[in-house]
């Protein structure tokens, strides 16, 4: 290197040296960011990447502050930015609602019960600072719709509530409050509001609360919620309190001794309730709020009410439709106790009772649902969550599950159910005039779609006859015998349905039931007690009532009333009187049939227990064929039809498709063949 070469490096050293040291030139760099960088910079924060914020990072360096400091020790940088000149309010508010966040999760412990007074007043703190950004600066929420900020400051602010609520909630329990109330946290004063929310049962304080956003759920395809304002909690009743028996029945709680005249069961609404909680701070300008030290919990249903009211703008209020009814069958033990009832185990049910998946709503029409053999509500996971998941048919809907003893003859679950869900209407509507009382959907799936067919059937005397042409019913026996079995098998359809799916429903029985397997377990089915009681007296009228046959000796044989497992078979008498009767003129119906092995002829194929040729029922205003084993309701293709049946159910028939024969959903590859399903009544073609 020549010397004049050395020379000019020198200098340029020199100057570069000069210009850090002096800070007299600005050194700008620049290099490509990745798509995860973009991701982690402009939207990572104290939540999600448990570091600041780009956007907090950079109003902490405008305040000649260092991030990193702050980040360790929030309190002091949070006090300097108080005073600080030359930043808005929405910089600064923004900033601190993030480092008193920082703060507080550096003084919780991992649950509720360990938080100290002094991590609740910092996510108190947390929270009103988010909540003076949002509604006290000079922009109003919608006008930063777009903003990353501020959906990051309503994070803070939900997640601070949510922790204010579940350690106040363990105070509350730890001190054996009955009820809310109004409380003290440092120089804070909490109240409580509840006036827009009711708990399941009117119960005063729910028993369990839980963070919905904490809560991770196995078989259930998809979490519904709606983003928003508030933190999304389910509360948790006794299942005394609403009188769910299988809450009850996990409890090892027996309900009160069997009564054989006993009212039947009516309906309880889950112990398991969304809400959406929110933290209003006192003061009508930024200064009050800023100073104030008042703040109170007000809880919201979110099935009932989307947005509310705040220093006069609409907000968005935060839901989740999942979590609650996700909790609930986890927590419910309904495997274990239809398994019981079937066997007549203790512990089990022996009425059917009706669950309400939300509070009753006279507006909101009602689905009902009947699961099958030797199931329970468990049957219809998916299929009610994706209809909750549907915005407009939560908005026109409510779910009942009606929830029976699957071991009890067909005719018996056919007439208590009916009564079960009639009584319950007028219970909530005694004049019967409530959108609710009228346009019910009915779906049921396997023996609950038999069940459900006969409550939209007139019998006549087509059953009784069939049944009872053996028998001779004169005299006081007669009338004994005809008091106790004509409500059972005389029977009009159920005025409030006007609408029925029917879901691998063995209509004409299904060989299998009369087969070994069948058989087999038809031997392990043991009838409720109760019933076996109330039926005992008719059941012996019956036998010393039975005609002889000519030129037989005379018959005594002890009569006993069929299990459903006798009911599915295709040769019992009941089913086979029934497999004819006439659905009510004014309600359309639909199918949904299984087809397990696609290359088998659809008149000859089955489901692995239902064969379609039962399934099949002619003048359905639509028929969907699924290549699926029998628990077809679970599949994709099924629900999508429910929700496309309950769509056009809301639209009317006059925006249906154009009609077609059947529709063929498979698992095939895409150039297999399949049909539009309709809604518009049809003559249906087999293929």
């Amino acid at each position: 290197m020549s010397r004049s070469t050395w020379a000019r490096r020198a200098v340029a050293g020199v100057a570069v040296l000069a210009c850090v040291w002096l800070s007299g030139c600005a050194v700008v760099t620049v290099k490509a960011r990745s798509s995860g960088d973009y991701i982690a910079q402009t939207r990572g924060d104290i939540l999600s990447a448990g570091t600041l914020s780009q956007a907090g990072s950079e109003t902490l360096q405008v305040a000649g502050l260092d991030p990193q400091t702050c980040r360790k020790t929030p309190l002091p940088c949070i006090e300097q930015l108080r005073t600080v000149a030359g930043i808005g309010d929405e910089r600064r508010l923004a900033t601190q609602a993030e480092l008193w966040t920082t703060q507080a999760i550096a003084l919780s412990g991992r649950t509720p019960a360990q938080m100290s007074d002094a991590a609740l007043e910092a996510w108190l703190e947390a929270a009103r600072h988010a909540y003076a950004y949002l509604f006290f600066t000079t922009r109003a929420p919608s006008e930063r719709a777009f903003e990353n900020r501020q959906t990051q400051v309503r994070d803070y602010y939900n997640y601070a509530v949510q922790q204010v609520v579940e350690r106040l909630f363990v105070r509350a329990q730890q001190a054996g409050a009955s009820a809310p109330a109004a409380t003290t946290v440092g120089r804070w004063r909490v109240d409580v509001d509840l006036a827009a929310y009711r708990l399941p049962g009117d119960g005063n304080t729910p028993r369990a609360l839980f963070a919905a956003s904490s809560l991770r759920f196995g078989g259930l395809r998809s979490t519904y919620r709606r983003d928003g304002f508030g933190a999304d909690l389910v509360a948790e009743v006794d299942p005394a309190v609403v009188g769910d028996p299988a809450g009850l029945a996990v409890q090892q709680a027996l309900p009160a001794p069997k009564d054989p005249q006993r009212p039947l069961p009516t309906f309880s609404e889950m112990p398991y309730a969304p809400a959406t909680v929110l933290l209003r701070f006192a003061g009508d300008t930024l200064d009050a709020v800023l100073h104030t030290d008042s703040a109170t919990v007000a809880p919201y249903d979110p099935y009932r009410q989307t947005a509310v009211m705040l220093h006069g703008q609409r907000v968005p209020l935060a839901a989740n439709f999942t979590a609650a009814y996700g909790l609930w069958l986890a927590k419910s033990g309904f495997a274990a106790q239809s398994l019981r009832s079937m066997l007549g185990r203790a512990r089990g049910i022996d009425r059917p009772h009706l669950y309400l998946m939300q509070p009753y709503d006279p507006n909101r029409r009602v689905l009902l649902m009947l699961h099958g053999l030797a199931s329970s509500p468990e049957a219809w996971v998916n299929v009610a969550n994706e209809v909750m998941g549907d915005e407009t048919l939560r908005q026109h809907y409510q779910i009942w599950q009606v929830y029976y003893p699957t071991n009890a003859p067909l005719a018996v679950n056919r007439a208590e159910i009916q009564e079960l869900v009639q009584r319950s209407l007028r219970h909530f509507d005694p004049q019967g005039d409530a959108p609710a009382s009228h346009d019910m959907v009915l779906i049921g799936h396997s023996m609950g779609g038999v069940i459900g067919r006969l409550l939209v059937s007139s019998s006549g005397e087509q059953i009784w006859s069939s049944l009872l042409a053996d028998y001779r019913l004169e005299g006081e026996r007669g009338a004994r015998i005809r008091q106790k079995l004509s409500p059972l098998l005389h029977f009009s359809p159920m005025p409030q349905i006007d609408r029925a799916i029917f879901i691998a429903a063995p209509h004409r029985g299904t060989p299998l039931a009369e087969g070994g397997l069948g058989r087999f377990v038809g031997r392990l089915v043991r009838l409720p007690i109760a019933l076996l009681d109330r039926f005992g007296d008719v059941l012996q009228d019956l036998a010393n009532s039975e005609r002889d046959a000519p030129g037989e000796p005379q018959r005594k044989r002890r009569l006993l009333p069929p299990t459903s497992i006798d009911n599915l078979r295709d040769t019992d008498p009941f089913v086979r009187a029934a497999a004819d009767l006439p659905i009510a003129p004014s309600v359309r119906y639909h199918t949904i049939v299984g087809r397990e092995k696609p290359q088998v002829p659809l008149a000859m194929s089955d489901d692995g227990l239902v064969p379609y040729r039962s399934a099949h029922l002619d003048g359905a205003a639509s028929e969907l064929v699924v290549t699926s084993w029998h628990s077809v309701q679970e599949t994709p293709q099924a629900i999508l039809e429910i929700r496309r049946i309950l769509h056009a159910e809301l639209q009317g028939a006059a925006s249906s498709p154009v009609p077609a024969a059947v529709q063929s959903a498979t698992d095939a590859p895409p150039d297999a063949s399949a049909q539009l399903a309709t809604d518009a009544p049809t003559d249906l073609a087999t293929h």
